[in-house]
Protein backbone atom coordinates (compact mmCIF):
# COMPACT_ATOMS: atom_id res chain seq x y z
CA UNK A 1 0.00 0.00 0.00
CA UNK A 2 1.14 3.41 -0.78
CA UNK A 3 -0.32 6.88 -0.37
CA UNK A 4 -3.19 7.70 -2.53
CA UNK A 5 -3.06 11.20 -4.00
CA UNK A 6 -7.38 10.66 -4.76
CA UNK A 7 -9.19 12.38 -1.78
CA UNK A 8 -11.28 11.03 0.30
CA UNK A 9 -14.46 11.74 -1.70
CA UNK A 10 -13.36 10.92 -5.07
CA UNK A 11 -15.94 8.86 -7.24
CA UNK A 12 -15.07 5.68 -8.62
CA UNK A 13 -17.35 4.25 -10.79
CA UNK A 14 -18.13 3.03 -14.68
CA UNK A 15 -20.22 4.03 -17.66
CA UNK A 16 -22.53 3.43 -20.04
CA UNK A 17 -24.92 4.30 -22.84
CA UNK A 18 -28.41 3.58 -23.85
CA UNK A 19 -28.31 1.98 -26.89
CA UNK A 20 -25.01 -0.10 -26.55
CA UNK A 21 -26.72 -1.89 -23.59
CA UNK A 22 -30.59 -1.73 -23.12
CA UNK A 23 -31.96 -3.45 -26.25
CA UNK A 24 -35.63 -3.41 -26.52
CA UNK A 25 -35.06 -0.30 -28.11
CA UNK A 26 -39.03 0.29 -29.31
CA UNK A 27 -40.31 -1.35 -26.23
CA UNK A 28 -43.58 -0.02 -24.35
CA UNK A 29 -43.75 3.03 -26.61
CA UNK A 30 -40.53 3.79 -27.04
CA UNK A 31 -40.05 5.93 -30.80
CA UNK A 32 -37.12 4.81 -32.62
CA UNK A 33 -33.66 6.37 -32.60
CA UNK A 34 -31.24 7.66 -35.54
CA UNK A 35 -29.14 4.43 -34.02
CA UNK A 36 -32.33 2.05 -34.14
CA UNK A 37 -32.22 3.43 -38.10
CA UNK A 38 -28.24 2.78 -38.82
CA UNK A 39 -28.10 -0.13 -37.06
CA UNK A 40 -31.00 -1.79 -39.69
CA UNK A 41 -28.98 -0.80 -42.45
CA UNK A 42 -26.42 -4.13 -43.39
CA UNK A 43 -24.51 -1.38 -45.15
CA UNK A 44 -23.59 0.75 -42.68
CA UNK A 45 -22.59 -1.65 -40.04
CA UNK A 46 -19.52 -3.40 -39.87
CA UNK A 47 -20.92 -6.60 -38.91
CA UNK A 48 -24.05 -6.69 -40.83
CA UNK A 49 -27.07 -7.94 -38.59
CA UNK A 50 -25.32 -6.44 -35.34
CA UNK A 51 -28.40 -3.98 -33.78
CA UNK A 52 -28.97 -2.74 -30.20
CA UNK A 53 -32.54 -4.76 -30.74
CA UNK A 54 -31.23 -7.01 -27.67
CA UNK A 55 -28.09 -5.58 -26.84
CA UNK A 56 -26.87 -6.65 -23.01
CA UNK A 57 -30.76 -6.83 -22.43
CA UNK A 58 -30.43 -4.23 -19.73
CA UNK A 59 -34.01 -2.90 -20.28
CA UNK A 60 -34.73 -6.19 -18.66
CA UNK A 61 -32.04 -6.82 -16.85
CA UNK A 62 -31.52 -3.36 -14.84
CA UNK A 63 -32.47 -4.94 -11.24
CA UNK A 64 -29.47 -7.40 -11.45
CA UNK A 65 -27.02 -5.38 -12.96
CA UNK A 66 -27.36 -2.79 -10.27
CA UNK A 67 -26.41 -5.84 -7.52
CA UNK A 68 -23.40 -6.58 -10.13
CA UNK A 69 -22.41 -2.96 -9.80
CA UNK A 70 -22.71 -3.29 -6.30
CA UNK A 71 -20.71 -6.80 -5.98
CA UNK A 72 -17.98 -4.86 -7.71
CA UNK A 73 -17.88 -2.19 -5.17
CA UNK A 74 -18.87 0.62 -7.87
CA UNK A 75 -19.63 4.23 -6.05
CA UNK A 76 -20.89 5.82 -9.23
CA UNK A 77 -22.98 4.68 -12.56
CA UNK A 78 -22.95 7.01 -15.40
CA UNK A 79 -25.75 6.03 -17.69
CA UNK A 80 -27.43 7.53 -20.31
CA UNK A 81 -30.97 8.39 -21.39
CA UNK A 82 -32.79 7.14 -24.46
CA UNK A 83 -35.02 10.09 -25.81
CA UNK A 84 -37.56 8.44 -27.52
CA UNK A 85 -38.38 6.19 -24.53
CA UNK A 86 -39.56 9.39 -22.59
CA UNK A 87 -40.20 11.61 -26.03
CA UNK A 88 -41.59 9.38 -28.56
CA UNK A 89 -41.52 11.92 -31.01
CA UNK A 90 -38.65 13.86 -29.34
CA UNK A 91 -41.28 17.01 -27.93
CA UNK A 92 -44.78 16.43 -26.45
CA UNK A 93 -46.35 13.61 -25.35
CA UNK A 94 -43.94 11.86 -22.40
CA UNK A 95 -44.48 7.64 -22.35
CA UNK A 96 -44.84 7.13 -19.23
CA UNK A 97 -43.68 3.14 -19.31
CA UNK A 98 -39.79 4.95 -20.77
CA UNK A 99 -39.81 7.29 -18.14
CA UNK A 100 -41.11 4.69 -15.42
CA UNK A 101 -38.07 2.85 -16.50
CA UNK A 102 -35.22 5.42 -15.83
CA UNK A 103 -36.75 6.39 -12.26
CA UNK A 104 -36.60 2.84 -11.45
CA UNK A 105 -32.70 2.51 -12.58
CA UNK A 106 -32.03 5.64 -10.79
CA UNK A 107 -34.22 3.92 -7.33
CA UNK A 108 -32.17 1.05 -7.82
CA UNK A 109 -28.70 2.93 -8.02
CA UNK A 110 -29.82 4.52 -4.81
CA UNK A 111 -30.51 1.57 -2.71
CA UNK A 112 -27.46 0.19 -3.76
CA UNK A 113 -26.10 3.38 -2.17
CA UNK A 114 -24.61 4.10 -5.72
CA UNK A 115 -24.78 7.62 -7.07
CA UNK A 116 -26.23 8.00 -10.59
CA UNK A 117 -24.64 10.13 -13.08
CA UNK A 118 -27.24 10.91 -15.80
CA UNK A 119 -26.66 11.76 -19.35
CA UNK A 120 -29.31 13.59 -21.56
CA UNK A 121 -28.00 12.69 -25.25
CA UNK A 122 -25.11 9.77 -25.95
CA UNK A 123 -26.09 9.95 -29.65
CA UNK A 124 -29.52 8.42 -29.53
CA UNK A 125 -31.49 11.27 -31.52
CA UNK A 126 -35.32 10.31 -31.83
CA UNK A 127 -35.83 9.99 -35.58
CA UNK A 128 -39.04 11.84 -35.48
CA UNK A 129 -36.57 14.91 -34.94
CA UNK A 130 -34.07 13.50 -37.20
CA UNK A 131 -36.99 13.27 -40.20
CA UNK A 132 -37.36 17.62 -38.94
CA UNK A 133 -33.50 18.01 -39.79
CA UNK A 134 -31.96 16.61 -36.55
CA UNK A 135 -28.66 18.78 -35.32
CA UNK A 136 -29.39 20.62 -38.55
CA UNK A 137 -32.52 22.36 -37.33
CA UNK A 138 -32.18 25.36 -35.12
CA UNK A 139 -34.93 24.21 -33.17
CA UNK A 140 -33.38 21.52 -32.37
CA UNK A 141 -31.86 23.76 -29.17
CA UNK A 142 -35.73 24.06 -28.15
CA UNK A 143 -36.37 20.28 -28.51
CA UNK A 144 -33.84 19.09 -26.40
CA UNK A 145 -34.51 21.82 -23.88
CA UNK A 146 -37.76 20.54 -23.52
CA UNK A 147 -36.63 17.34 -23.27
CA UNK A 148 -33.74 18.10 -20.78
CA UNK A 149 -36.94 19.74 -18.36
CA UNK A 150 -38.84 16.66 -18.17
CA UNK A 151 -36.42 14.81 -17.04
CA UNK A 152 -35.17 17.24 -14.43
CA UNK A 153 -38.83 17.52 -12.88
CA UNK A 154 -38.76 14.02 -12.91
CA UNK A 155 -35.32 12.97 -11.24
CA UNK A 156 -33.82 16.20 -9.78
CA UNK A 157 -32.74 15.73 -6.20
CA UNK A 158 -32.93 11.26 -6.65
CA UNK A 159 -30.01 12.67 -9.78
CA UNK A 160 -27.70 14.99 -8.41
CA UNK A 161 -25.44 15.05 -11.57
CA UNK A 162 -26.92 15.81 -14.82
CA UNK A 163 -24.74 16.05 -18.41
CA UNK A 164 -26.35 17.60 -21.74
CA UNK A 165 -24.12 16.04 -24.10
CA UNK A 166 -22.12 13.26 -24.43
CA UNK A 167 -19.03 13.59 -27.15
CA UNK A 168 -20.60 16.34 -29.71
CA UNK A 169 -17.79 16.26 -32.00
CA UNK A 170 -18.34 12.55 -32.31
CA UNK A 171 -21.90 13.29 -33.23
CA UNK A 172 -20.75 15.85 -36.00
CA UNK A 173 -17.65 14.12 -37.44
CA UNK A 174 -18.85 10.69 -37.54
CA UNK A 175 -22.10 11.39 -38.36
CA UNK A 176 -22.30 14.96 -40.49
CA UNK A 177 -18.97 14.67 -42.18
CA UNK A 178 -17.48 11.04 -42.46
CA UNK A 179 -20.60 8.91 -42.55
CA UNK A 180 -19.33 6.76 -40.51
CA UNK A 181 -21.92 6.91 -37.45
CA UNK A 182 -25.76 7.70 -37.21
CA UNK A 183 -27.30 9.71 -39.17
CA UNK A 184 -24.64 8.96 -41.91
CA UNK A 185 -23.91 12.03 -43.91
CA UNK A 186 -21.02 13.23 -45.38
CA UNK A 187 -21.29 16.94 -45.83
CA UNK A 188 -18.54 19.63 -45.01
CA UNK A 189 -20.98 22.43 -45.14
CA UNK A 190 -23.61 20.28 -42.52
CA UNK A 191 -20.86 19.49 -39.84
CA UNK A 192 -20.69 23.21 -38.48
CA UNK A 193 -23.84 23.71 -38.62
CA UNK A 194 -24.86 20.41 -36.56
CA UNK A 195 -21.67 21.78 -33.97
CA UNK A 196 -23.38 24.82 -33.05
CA UNK A 197 -26.55 23.57 -32.61
CA UNK A 198 -25.34 21.10 -30.32
CA UNK A 199 -23.60 23.72 -28.50
CA UNK A 200 -26.84 25.83 -28.75
CA UNK A 201 -28.73 22.79 -27.15
CA UNK A 202 -26.02 22.09 -24.51
CA UNK A 203 -26.68 25.87 -23.39
CA UNK A 204 -30.58 25.81 -23.29
CA UNK A 205 -30.05 22.63 -21.43
CA UNK A 206 -28.04 24.17 -18.65
CA UNK A 207 -30.33 27.25 -18.63
CA UNK A 208 -33.55 25.07 -18.35
CA UNK A 209 -31.58 23.42 -15.34
CA UNK A 210 -30.99 26.72 -13.61
CA UNK A 211 -34.74 26.80 -13.52
CA UNK A 212 -35.85 23.47 -12.41
CA UNK A 213 -33.15 21.77 -10.72
CA UNK A 214 -30.55 22.88 -7.87
CA UNK A 215 -27.39 20.37 -8.32
CA UNK A 216 -24.73 20.31 -10.45
CA UNK A 217 -24.68 20.02 -14.55
CA UNK A 218 -21.60 19.84 -16.85
CA UNK A 219 -20.61 18.84 -20.87
CA UNK A 220 -18.88 16.08 -21.70
CA UNK A 221 -16.20 15.90 -24.37
CA UNK A 222 -13.85 13.38 -25.93
CA UNK A 223 -10.06 14.91 -25.94
CA UNK A 224 -7.11 13.54 -27.38
CA UNK A 225 -4.14 14.95 -27.13
CA UNK A 226 -2.30 16.20 -29.91
CA UNK A 227 1.66 16.27 -30.43
CA UNK A 228 3.81 17.61 -33.21
CA UNK A 229 5.48 14.76 -35.40
CA UNK A 230 8.33 17.05 -35.37
CA UNK A 231 9.64 20.60 -34.87
CA UNK A 232 8.51 21.68 -38.11
CA UNK A 233 6.18 24.89 -38.93
CA UNK A 234 4.12 23.12 -40.93
CA UNK A 235 3.91 20.16 -38.15
CA UNK A 236 3.32 22.19 -35.43
CA UNK A 237 0.59 24.12 -37.40
CA UNK A 238 -1.33 21.00 -38.31
CA UNK A 239 -1.71 19.75 -34.83
CA UNK A 240 -2.76 23.62 -33.90
CA UNK A 241 -5.64 22.57 -36.46
CA UNK A 242 -5.66 18.75 -35.67
CA UNK A 243 -6.19 20.34 -31.55
CA UNK A 244 -8.65 23.14 -32.03
CA UNK A 245 -10.93 20.68 -34.53
CA UNK A 246 -11.25 17.85 -31.77
CA UNK A 247 -10.38 19.42 -28.33
CA UNK A 248 -11.36 23.19 -28.24
CA UNK A 249 -14.02 23.51 -31.09
CA UNK A 250 -16.57 22.26 -27.69
CA UNK A 251 -14.38 23.33 -24.99
CA UNK A 252 -14.07 27.19 -26.21
CA UNK A 253 -17.84 27.90 -27.38
CA UNK A 254 -18.53 26.62 -23.86
CA UNK A 255 -16.34 27.75 -21.50
CA UNK A 256 -15.03 30.99 -23.18
CA UNK A 257 -17.85 32.23 -25.42
CA UNK A 258 -16.13 31.85 -29.34
CA UNK A 259 -14.75 28.96 -31.25
CA UNK A 260 -11.04 28.41 -32.06
CA UNK A 261 -9.72 30.79 -35.02
CA UNK A 262 -8.12 28.00 -36.61
CA UNK A 263 -11.96 26.66 -37.32
CA UNK A 264 -12.37 28.91 -40.26
CA UNK A 265 -9.47 28.31 -41.59
CA UNK A 266 -10.50 24.33 -41.23
CA UNK A 267 -13.97 24.52 -43.00
CA UNK A 268 -12.85 27.75 -45.15
CA UNK A 269 -16.32 28.44 -47.36
CA UNK A 270 -18.14 25.97 -45.36
CA UNK A 271 -17.80 27.82 -41.61
CA UNK A 272 -20.70 29.89 -41.16
CA UNK A 273 -20.75 33.55 -39.51
CA UNK A 274 -22.38 32.80 -36.03
CA UNK A 275 -25.05 35.43 -34.08
CA UNK A 276 -23.02 36.69 -31.05
CA UNK A 277 -26.43 36.41 -29.42
CA UNK A 278 -25.72 32.78 -29.56
CA UNK A 279 -22.82 32.70 -27.72
CA UNK A 280 -25.06 34.11 -24.47
CA UNK A 281 -26.90 31.18 -24.90
CA UNK A 282 -23.85 28.44 -25.54
CA UNK A 283 -21.73 29.97 -22.53
CA UNK A 284 -23.17 29.17 -19.76
CA UNK A 285 -21.47 28.55 -16.43
CA UNK A 286 -21.37 25.00 -15.72
CA UNK A 287 -20.73 23.22 -12.48
CA UNK A 288 -17.70 20.77 -13.90
CA UNK A 289 -16.71 18.64 -17.37
CA UNK A 290 -16.52 15.47 -17.73
CA UNK A 291 -13.51 14.18 -20.20
CA UNK A 292 -13.24 11.17 -22.34
CA UNK A 293 -9.87 10.38 -22.55
CA UNK A 294 -8.54 6.89 -24.88
CA UNK A 295 -5.82 7.59 -26.74
CA UNK A 296 -3.04 10.27 -28.00
CA UNK A 297 -2.29 11.37 -31.41
CA UNK A 298 1.17 12.33 -33.17
CA UNK A 299 0.64 14.40 -35.75
CA UNK A 300 2.08 15.62 -39.14
CA UNK A 301 1.46 17.99 -41.67
CA UNK A 302 -0.68 16.07 -44.77
CA UNK A 303 -1.91 18.26 -47.59
CA UNK A 304 -4.33 15.28 -48.79
CA UNK A 305 -5.71 14.61 -45.71
CA UNK A 306 -9.54 16.65 -45.71
CA UNK A 307 -10.51 18.83 -44.53
CA UNK A 308 -7.43 19.28 -41.36
CA UNK A 309 -4.45 18.76 -43.65
CA UNK A 310 -3.24 16.72 -40.68
CA UNK A 311 -2.77 12.82 -40.30
CA UNK A 312 -1.74 10.77 -37.54
CA UNK A 313 1.28 9.14 -37.38
CA UNK A 314 1.44 5.34 -35.90
CA UNK A 315 3.87 4.63 -32.67
CA UNK A 316 5.63 1.65 -31.95
CA UNK A 317 3.50 0.75 -28.92
CA UNK A 318 0.73 -0.98 -27.31
CA UNK A 319 -2.08 -0.75 -29.40
CA UNK A 320 -5.79 -1.83 -28.52
CA UNK A 321 -7.97 -3.46 -31.01
CA UNK A 322 -9.34 -0.32 -32.37
CA UNK A 323 -5.72 0.39 -33.49
CA UNK A 324 -5.73 3.24 -30.72
CA UNK A 325 -2.23 3.53 -28.78
CA UNK A 326 -1.47 2.84 -25.00
CA UNK A 327 0.21 6.12 -23.87
CA UNK A 328 -0.85 7.26 -20.12
CA UNK A 329 1.07 10.33 -19.63
CA UNK A 330 -0.89 12.05 -21.83
CA UNK A 331 -3.87 11.83 -19.95
CA UNK A 332 -1.79 13.32 -17.13
CA UNK A 333 -0.45 16.09 -20.35
CA UNK A 334 -4.54 16.38 -21.22
CA UNK A 335 -5.27 17.47 -17.61
CA UNK A 336 -2.59 19.95 -17.14
CA UNK A 337 -3.29 21.48 -20.50
CA UNK A 338 -7.15 21.65 -19.20
CA UNK A 339 -6.29 23.38 -15.84
CA UNK A 340 -3.74 25.93 -17.84
CA UNK A 341 -6.45 26.40 -20.19
CA UNK A 342 -9.46 26.83 -18.81
CA UNK A 343 -8.92 27.47 -15.38
CA UNK A 344 -9.17 25.00 -12.79
CA UNK A 345 -12.56 24.02 -13.20
CA UNK A 346 -14.23 20.24 -11.49
CA UNK A 347 -13.11 17.40 -13.82
CA UNK A 348 -14.27 14.22 -14.42
CA UNK A 349 -13.27 11.50 -15.94
CA UNK A 350 -16.34 10.47 -17.19
CA UNK A 351 -14.67 7.75 -19.85
CA UNK A 352 -11.44 5.53 -19.96
CA UNK A 353 -10.81 2.44 -20.88
CA UNK A 354 -9.58 -0.17 -24.11
CA UNK A 355 -10.98 -2.94 -26.02
CA UNK A 356 -8.78 -5.93 -25.98
CA UNK A 357 -9.43 -9.24 -27.39
CA UNK A 358 -11.05 -11.54 -25.27
CA UNK A 359 -12.97 -14.91 -25.78
CA UNK A 360 -16.72 -15.09 -26.51
CA UNK A 361 -17.69 -17.69 -24.23
CA UNK A 362 -15.97 -17.21 -20.25
CA UNK A 363 -14.34 -20.25 -19.72
CA UNK A 364 -14.33 -22.00 -15.90
CA UNK A 365 -11.70 -19.67 -15.10
CA UNK A 366 -13.20 -16.51 -16.11
CA UNK A 367 -11.58 -13.97 -18.46
CA UNK A 368 -7.90 -12.78 -17.94
CA UNK A 369 -7.22 -9.86 -19.37
CA UNK A 370 -4.44 -8.01 -18.31
CA UNK A 371 -3.99 -5.86 -20.71
CA UNK A 372 -6.90 -4.14 -19.58
CA UNK A 373 -6.14 -4.41 -16.25
CA UNK A 374 -2.95 -2.68 -16.80
CA UNK A 375 -4.65 -0.27 -19.52
CA UNK A 376 -6.39 1.37 -16.42
CA UNK A 377 -3.88 1.06 -13.47
CA UNK A 378 -1.39 3.11 -15.64
CA UNK A 379 -4.22 5.58 -16.63
CA UNK A 380 -5.90 5.76 -12.47
CA UNK A 381 -2.38 6.86 -12.23
CA UNK A 382 -1.66 9.24 -14.46
CA UNK A 383 -4.57 11.37 -13.15
CA UNK A 384 -3.07 10.65 -9.78
CA UNK A 385 -0.28 12.63 -11.29
CA UNK A 386 -2.57 15.24 -12.36
CA UNK A 387 -3.97 15.62 -9.16
CA UNK A 388 -0.76 15.85 -7.29
CA UNK A 389 -0.42 18.85 -9.86
CA UNK A 390 -2.99 20.29 -8.73
CA UNK A 391 -5.86 19.72 -11.18
CA UNK A 392 -8.91 19.35 -9.55
CA UNK A 393 -10.64 16.12 -10.77
CA UNK A 394 -13.17 14.35 -8.67
CA UNK A 395 -14.12 11.08 -9.92
CA UNK A 396 -13.35 8.75 -12.50
CA UNK A 397 -15.88 5.80 -14.57
CA UNK A 398 -14.25 3.25 -16.24
CA UNK A 399 -16.20 2.70 -19.87
CA UNK A 400 -17.20 0.24 -19.99
CA UNK A 401 -19.21 -1.61 -17.38
CA UNK A 402 -19.72 -4.75 -19.74
CA UNK A 403 -18.99 -5.22 -23.45
CA UNK A 404 -21.93 -3.93 -25.42
CA UNK A 405 -22.65 -2.65 -28.86
CA UNK A 406 -19.08 -1.00 -29.82
CA UNK A 407 -21.86 1.78 -32.49
CA UNK A 408 -21.04 1.26 -35.95
CA UNK A 409 -18.62 -1.70 -35.40
CA UNK A 410 -21.24 -4.03 -33.70
CA UNK A 411 -19.95 -6.47 -31.52
CA UNK A 412 -16.62 -7.11 -32.72
CA UNK A 413 -14.81 -4.80 -29.88
CA UNK A 414 -15.05 -5.67 -25.90
CA UNK A 415 -14.37 -2.71 -23.86
CA UNK A 416 -16.17 -4.04 -20.72
CA UNK A 417 -14.79 -4.68 -17.07
CA UNK A 418 -17.52 -7.36 -16.92
CA UNK A 419 -17.47 -10.12 -19.98
CA UNK A 420 -21.14 -10.32 -21.78
CA UNK A 421 -22.27 -13.63 -23.46
CA UNK A 422 -24.21 -12.45 -25.91
CA UNK A 423 -26.10 -15.67 -26.49
CA UNK A 424 -27.10 -16.47 -23.18
CA UNK A 425 -26.71 -12.63 -21.46
CA UNK A 426 -24.41 -13.76 -18.49
CA UNK A 427 -22.04 -11.81 -17.20
CA UNK A 428 -18.57 -13.01 -15.97
CA UNK A 429 -16.81 -10.27 -14.50
CA UNK A 430 -13.11 -9.86 -15.87
CA UNK A 431 -9.93 -9.71 -13.69
CA UNK A 432 -9.87 -5.83 -14.68
CA UNK A 433 -13.30 -5.61 -13.18
CA UNK A 434 -11.48 -7.75 -9.67
CA UNK A 435 -8.37 -5.57 -9.90
CA UNK A 436 -10.70 -2.41 -10.08
CA UNK A 437 -12.79 -3.29 -7.22
CA UNK A 438 -9.51 -3.34 -5.01
CA UNK A 439 -8.83 0.00 -6.61
CA UNK A 440 -12.25 1.46 -5.46
CA UNK A 441 -12.01 -0.34 -2.24
CA UNK A 442 -8.14 1.58 -1.27
CA UNK A 443 -9.28 4.75 -3.00
CA UNK A 444 -6.43 4.40 -5.72
CA UNK A 445 -3.66 3.74 -3.04
CA UNK A 446 -2.49 -0.08 -4.33
CA UNK A 447 -1.18 1.01 -8.28
CA UNK A 448 1.98 0.14 -6.86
Amino acid sequence: MTSSPFPDNFLWGAATAAYQIEGSPLADGAGASIWQRFSHDPRLMASPGDTGDVACDHYNRMESDVALMKELGLQAYRFSVNWGRVLPEGVGRVNDPGLDFYKRLVDALLEQGIEPLLTLHHWDLPVALDDRGGWLNRDSADWFAEYAATMYRALDGRVKKWVTLNEPWVITDGGYLHGALAPGHRNMFEAPIASHNLMRAHGAAVAAYRAEGAHEIGLVVNIEPKYPASDSAEDRAATARAEAYMNRQYLDPALKGRYPKEMAEIFGEAWPEWPADDFKLICQPVDFIGINYYTRNVVRHDPNQWPLRASPVKQVATHTTTDWEVHPPALTDMLVWFRDIYGNIPLYITENGAAFYDPPVAGPDGIDDPLRADYLRTHIAAIGEAIRRGVDVRGYMAWSLMDNLEWSLGYSKRFGIVHVDYETQVRTPKRSARFYSEVIASNGANLG
